[in-house]
């Protein structure tokens, strides 16, 4: 992974004969160490070092075998003294996505739980190429899943570690809301809310935190002008947390727009954009009984958020602990 493909040139084009290894799972770890690569080669560089945080970090991609960590993030961790930090991201902006982003109007919900095709996975074109699978191509997500639906195989898709959550979201934010500054203090907002449970202080972060972006973001920004906006920035502010999170949640039922594990609790969101206050989004999670194939865990929060077309902001929120 990290170099992209190219449309085959003509018939005859000698790049028509590569063999392409990229899914082939003989080659799963060529690309990336192995964990016990860690264990054995790099024999005393881990020593007291917590190798389940360094997999959490760093780990994740997945070709079919094993999965590998990065080995640039492993080498530079190892060099700068065994800080996590965000080493491969650092080594280069993908601003290739912000155009993409912009032209496609993406739901960043959508990229983050991705279905896939081998047509969608081996062709490109520079032209219509498809977001999700240029950053399964370079590294920002990688393959979750790989299963047969009507005799087609298809992919799922998702990030694959910590320092791409932190980092992708953390880009998202900047390029949807120009809230660079803001953006480390409304992060440690929510982080503490949501450890705290305190859900009506929580509603108040996310409406600061939609006042404060500039006018101009919905007048010159086409993706401001789809629903998905409200609930991709959402989305963003709170995978960046470092959480556990499932974007479009697959219940018996339907889809939950969005689940957020912590420790000992749950966090079902349920977003909606409407003209006027209605209460349908709490309303819909009673009604398709969403939180059902969580109820082994004691405490589950619903949680109703209603965005107005005008006002640009929440215009109704609600929440309740499920007893």
């Amino acid at each position: 992974t990290g170099v992209s493909k190219f449309s085959k040139l003509n018939l005859f084009s000698g790049l028509n004969n590569l063999n392409d290894i990229t899914l082939d799972n003989r080659y799963a770890s060529i690309c990336g160490y192995t964990h016990k690569d860690l264990e054995t080669t790099f024999d005393g560089y881990f020593e007291g070092v917590d190798l389940e945080e360094v997999k959490n970090w760093y780990n994740g991609y997945y070709y079919f075998g094993e999965k590998v960590y990065n080995p640039f993030d492993i080498l530079l961790f190892i060099d700068k003294g065994y800080e996590f930090r965000n080493y491969w991201w650092s080594t280069g902006n993908p601003a290739f996505l912000i155009d993409l982003i912009y032209s496609k109007n993406y739901s960043l919900p959508q990229i983050e739980n991705y279905i896939a095709t081998d047509e969608i996975l081996d062709s490109f074109d520079v032209d219509t190429i498809e977001l999700e699978a240029l950053l399964w191509q370079t590294g920002y997500l990688t393959i979750k899943e790989k299963f047969t639906e009507r005799n087609r195989t298809k992919y799922r898709l998702g990030v694959p570690n910590l320092e791409i959550q932190f980092s992708l979201n953390d880009f998202f934010i900047d390029v949807l809301t120009t809230q660079k500054i803001e953006k480390i203090g409304i992060q440690d907002k929510l982080y503490d809310h949501l450890k705290a449970n305190n859900l009506d202080q929580l509603k108040e972060v996310f409406i600061n935190l939609f006042a404060s972006i500039p006018y101009h973001n919905f007048t010159n920004n086409q993706i401001a002008n789809y629903e998905g906006y409200y609930a991709s920035i959402t989305f963003a502010y709170l995978a960046s947390l470092g959480f556990e999170i499932i974007p479009e949640d697959i219940t018996s039922k339907g889809r939950i727009d969005l689940t957020l594990k912590l420790t000992d609790k749950i966090f079902i969101f349920e977003f909606k954009v409407v003209e006027k206050a209605t209460g349908h989004a709490l309303q819909q999670i009673h009604k398709n009984k969403y939180y059902q194939k969580y109820q082994s865990t004691k405490n589950i929060y619903l949680i109703g958020i209603e965005f107005g077309k005008q006002e640009r902001n929440i215009i109704h929120y609600e929440w309740e602990l499920l007893n």
